[in-house]
């Protein structure tokens, strides 16, 4: 079940024997749309977990997860990360991360997770006071200065752009409209969706370590496009 569908159809109750969210960490924190959708939801299971993917580090955002799971009266029985590539263009150069991404054994990791869930296995989070005050510093030093809705509108189109509409459609936050021209509004989700799907490379955003892109090798266009309307 995609997140963005079930936000803009009110769709929040949730049953099952097993429930989990899947997401990237965003500046080692859930991205804003998650931490909202679980606000609203009403989610029924005997077992809840959360699995992430990430490129350089997660800091605590385990422990972020439990406490947001707490907030949506739910128990975290078991979460787990992936590492995969790191696609923030302003830290990151792609063909390296990409070039990376052999090494991290990806499908190794998910078979296991899966094997995890299936045999409900449970993992512990224990929040202390060293890890809020490690939160915090995260969320101050990274969160709050990259995480802004208003971030898409600092991004730079330059000429090539041809105006086709994939950038809107990718959006999972419908903050992108595309006519004579392209604006971004003030609801941005930071997920770069649209910088890394422009078919002619037409989006930037400033610094950026190299015009290079990536989409998982799994994922095709179409599949970004479906989930996100």
């Amino acid at each position: 079940m995609s997140i963005p569908q079930l936000m803009k159809t009110g769709q929040f109750e949730i049953t099952d024997k097993a429930v989990g969210i899947v997401c990237p960490v965003y500046a080692v924190e859930m991205p804003m749309m998650v931490r909202d959708f679980l606000k609203k939801a009403k989610i029924q299971t005997d077992y809840f977990f959360f699995i992430y993917t990430y490129g350089s580090g997660y800091g605590e955002a385990f422990c972020h997860a439990k406490l947001a799971a707490e907030e949506a009266g739910l128990t975290l029985n078991y979460i787990n990360a992936v590492e995969m590539v790191d696609n923030y263009l302003p830290g990151f150069e792609m063909k390296e991360q990409i070039a990376l991404l052999s090494k991290k054994d990806v499908d190794g990791k998910i078979r296991k997770i899966c094997q995890d869930i299936a045999a409900r296995k449970q993992v512990t989070v224990t929040v202390t006071e060293a890890s809020r005050q490690q939160m915090e510093m995260y969320s101050n030093i990274l969160a709050k200065p990259i995480l802004k809705r208003t971030t898409a509108q600092k991004y730079v189109i330059d000429d090539t752009c041809i105006r086709c509409g994939i950038c809107a459609k990718v959006c999972p936050a419908d903050n992108i409209t595309v006519g004579e021209k392209v604006v971004f509004s003030d609801h941005c989700e930071v997920c770069y969706a649209c910088l890394h799907n422009c078919p002619m490379n037409a989006l930037h955003i400033v610094p950026e370590q190299s015009s290079e892109r990536f989409r998982n090798e799994h994922i095709e266009l179409k599949d970004i496009i479906e989930a996100n309307q």
